[in-house]
Formats: structure tokens, sequence, C-alpha cells
């Protein structure tokens, strides 16, 4: 019995309450001012905002900006919006029962579908944490010169940090979250600043229009749809619905009160849209500084080296006040500061996430610091190889690389996305899983149901452009058709695998609410 308990000390069975440890931890003032009561609810939104704002996004908003001006500031907004409405309903799902987002698609799925499930889910958190991986070395190396392949190791390290997070309580993990969002902000409100931006071109991009999802022109080899394309799928990630509905179930509730519960649910929600308004603000400053900071066309090199060169370099600032401060190296420094807090601030979610997920699907619990030095170094093997393999090549060419790796990583979004946006609407839409008083009403069913459609054909339709990357900039056109057929081979899968989801989820659905009427 001591053997059989010591071989499995690491990994343990449960089938508990979502993220257990730190589950209703958080105690909220009772009858007290609004905002002193939004106080007490603030934090889950600010670890969700983390993935809207991670360095995923930096060089599409950036790009963006550069190719096509303020044409695709609406995308952010309609993708910002888009989140609100999703975040809503994971917080909420949480909220009342009790159930993460994994838990939810578990309890109504198959043993088979959820392994299936958990597996996909997995790739896009290691599709995450490459970027990641990618962005805190980059920002290591222009910080303190330290070569790109140490770099990769030292971002291993940070599940050291994080063990040391664990030991100080929930609360400061997310009030440390908060201080880095408001490190990114700062950097990219001081650049934006100096810029003197186009204000009322600004404001009239946020409006779209026929030419928003355009094909034409293409500039750089990116089309208006392309960049709109980028953006949306930097923006909207699978795992912040997991974490949402997991986070969101941190502070003390009277589940007996259904006020309280209501009341969870509305401080939540506030929550959520402010620190996704403040995830807005820092991805429409991205977009700005490509306008209005550089010249139009100086940006040569997308990636984050190019991006660092760039601000370093004052004939490619766009006004005489940046290119002073450009000579003193303040813009390129702060730059790669923000880049080393947004991949911190993502490794601290990106770990919760995993346990969730972990959890959720296959009800198997490691310790926080384990799966974070899994997960890490899994992630770490693809970078470190792709270093490796093109350092002798030249420094172009390992840059080059490099971005490349962090932009076709990102494929398994596209199509892990429909996975958990579809399972949330479906469980938050059922009166059986929500209650009558909680379920979604009429406009958010018809509006949750829109965007989850719209989101689901933008990425498969971006699907083939991503497959084509993978075989560079000069594929011929044997690559290109041979990319088009996996794509498509790709497409059909997912949607066959989303059909089987769907009615899995029905049948599970339909006999918990035959249940709950035996019951009553």
């Amino acid at each position: 019995m001591k053997n059989h308990e010591k071989n499995h000390k690491w990994i343990e069975h449960t089938n508990g309450l979502s993220l257990s440890e730190v589950n209703g931890t958080v105690k909220v003032p009772k009858g007290k001012s609004f905002f002193r009561t939004l106080l007490a609810y603030s934090g889950p939104g600010a670890l969700v905002a983390v993935g809207y704002m991670d360095p995923g996004n930096w060089s599409t908003s950036i790009t963006g900006g550069q190719n096509f001006q303020y044409l695709l500031m609406s995308v952010i907004l309609m993708s910002s919006l888009i989140a609100m409405l999703l975040q809503y309903m994971a917080a909420k799902l949480g909220i009342v029962s009790q159930m993460d987002l994994a838990q939810a698609i578990r309890a109504r799925t198959s043993k088979t579908l959820g392994v299936i499930l958990w597996i996909l889910t997995e790739l896009a958190i290691m599709a995450t944490d490459i970027a990641e991986v990618i962005g805190a070395a980059i920002a290591l190396y222009l910080l303190f010169d330290i070569p790109l392949a140490i770099a990769v190791f030292i971002t291993v390290l940070d599940v050291f940090v994080l063990l040391l997070l664990t030991k100080i309580g929930f609360r400061k993990i997310e009030a440390l979250v908060v201080c880095l969002i408001f490190v990114i902000l700062f950097v990219f409100v001081y650049q934006v600043a100096l810029s003197n931006p186009d204000w009322a071109s600004l404001f009239k991009g946020f409006i779209p229009n026929s030419q928003t999802f355009a094909e034409e022109p293409k500039i750089g080899g990116e089309t208006p749809l392309t960049g709109a394309l980028g953006i949306i799928g930097a923006t909207v990630m699978p795992h912040n619905l997991y974490l949402h509905s997991a986070v969101s179930q941190t502070r003390e509730i009277d589940r007996k009160d259904p006020e309280d519960i209501a009341r969870a649910v509305r401080f939540s929600t506030w929550d959520s849209n402010i620190q996704l308004t403040m995830a807005f603000v820092v991805n429409a400053l991205l977009l700005i500084m490509g306008v209005a900071v550089f010249k139009t066309g100086a940006v040569q090199d997308p990636s984050f080296f190019g991006l660092y060169e760039a601000l370093s370099d004052p004939s490619a600032m766009s006004n005489g006040v940046l290119i002073a401060v450009a000579k003193s190296g303040i813009l390129s420094t702060l730059f790669a500061v923000a880049l080393l807090a947004s991949g911190q601030n993502s490794t601290i979610t990106g770990t919760l996430t995993g346990q969730v997920i972990m959890e959720g699907f296959i009800h198997m619990r490691m310790p926080i610091w384990l799966r974070r030095l899994v997960t890490r170094l899994l992630s770490v093997i693809p970078v470190l190889l792709c270093v490796l393999f093109t350092s002798s090549k030249g420094t172009i060419e390992e840059h080059t690389a490099l971005n490349n790796l962090m932009n076709e990583s990102q494929v398994f979004l596209a199509f892990a996305l429909p996975f958990s946006m579809i399972p949330l609407l479906m469980m938050t839409n059922s009166q059986a899983e929500m209650g009558n008083r909680f379920k979604n009403s009429l406009i958010v069913k018809i509006l949750g149901w829109f965007s989850v459609i719209s989101l689901t054909y933008l990425n498969l339709r971006g699907l083939p452009g991503q497959i084509e990357a993978f075989f560079g900039d000069q594929a011929s056109s044997a690559s290109i058709a041979l990319a088009d057929r996996i794509a498509y081979i790709i497409i059909v899968a997912v949607l066959a695998l989303l059909a089987w989801t769907i009615v899995d989820l029905y049948k599970g659905n339909k006999r918990y609410a035959e249940r709950l009427q035996e019951l009553s």
C-alpha cells in the first residue's frame, strides 16, 4: 500500500470543485458601496484579459496598422466586444453551475470525446505557450544580450516564480497580474502619446466598411482580410473561456441565496468588461503604433526583433519628438520590458488554465509547479530546435524562423476555438444547466450564435492561408495546392468532430433535464 501511494504521489484523481485549493476562498463584503464591492470581485477579469494582449497579438496589430492605416481598428473593436460576450457567459457558467467549462463539457459527453477534446485543448495551450517562450526569450536577449538558446532555457525557470506565487495567495497573484498589465499599458500609451496620431482618422477606423474584409489590395504579402483574420485569431483564444469559468468561482458565494449568486454574476461581468476594455486599449495602441509611431512602410520586419530595431532607428520615426527619444534607446527598451511583462503574465494564466482542463476533462491533478515544468519543457523543444538549426545560417534566418514558428503555432487556435465557444453557448442557453433566471436571454442567444458562427467561419476560412505559411514565402504552386488539400481535410475533420460534440452535448443535457424533472 505504501509503495502504491509513493508511486502515485505526483498524480491524483480528482472530480471535485474547479481549482479546489482557491475555490470560494476570496471573501467579499456584504452591504458595501458599489465600488467597494467591485474591488473585491476585481481580479479574475485581469487574469483573462492577459490572453487578449499576449505576445501573439503584437505583430498582427502593428503590421495591420503599417499596411492599412486605421482600417482594421474596427476589427479590434468587434473582437473585443465578442470577447466580452463570451467571457460573460464563461464567468456565469462557473458561478451558477459550480462547474468550469471543461467539467461541464465532460459531464455531458462520452469519455472518448472528452479525451479527444482534452488533447485538442492541450495542443492549443501549448501553441500559446510557444508564443510566450519566444516572446520572453527574445525580451531577455534584447534587454540583457543573453544568447537565444540560453534565454529559451531561462524561460523554464519561471516555474520557480510560479511556485513562489502559489505560496502567497491567489489575491496577490491577481494583484501582480494587474501591475504587469499597467506596465504594458504605460509603455504603449507613452509611445503613442509622443506620436500625436490623426485622431479623426483613428475614430473613423472604428466604423467597419466594405474594405475591412476585402481581398485587395495586397501590401507586404497581406490583404485586409488576412490582416483581420490575424487579429481575430490572436485575440479570441479558447483557453480564456476555460480559465474564466474556473477563476470566477474563487469568490465566496452563499449558494442558498439566489440574490448573492446574481450579485456575483453582475460584479464578475463588470470586472471582466473593465479589464477587457483595457486589453482593447492595448491592442488599439499597438495598431496606432504601426500607423503613427513609424513612418509608413518603415517596418519591413514585423517580428519582435524588427520592431525593436525600428524603435531604435530614428529614421523610422514619424516625427521629431519620436526621433529624439528613439536616439536615447528608451522606446526600444520599454518595448522589450513590456514584452517580458506580457510573457510572464501569460505564464501565470496559462498554467492555471492547464490545471483546469486536465482536472475537468480527465479528472487528473498534479502539483501546479510540475504541470508548469512539463508543459514548458514541451513548448521549449520546438523553439530550441528552431534556434539551434538556424543559428549557423545567420541572424536574419534565425529571427525569421522564430517569427514564423510563433505565427504557425497559432494554427491550433483556429480549429480549437469552436470546441470551447459552442459548448459554452449551449450550456448557458440551457435552462436545465442555468435555471430560468440565469439562462441566456434572447438577445444574448442571438448575439452569441452570431458571434460563434462568425468566428468559426472566419477562423476556418483563414486556415488554408495558415497552412500555406508552413511552406514558406516562395512556395511552389504544387506546395500551395498540397497545403490547401491539407487545410480542407482539417476543416472537414473539425466540422465532423464539432457535429459529434454538439450531438453528445445535446443528448447529455437532455438526460440531465429529464433527471431534474424526475426529482422535482
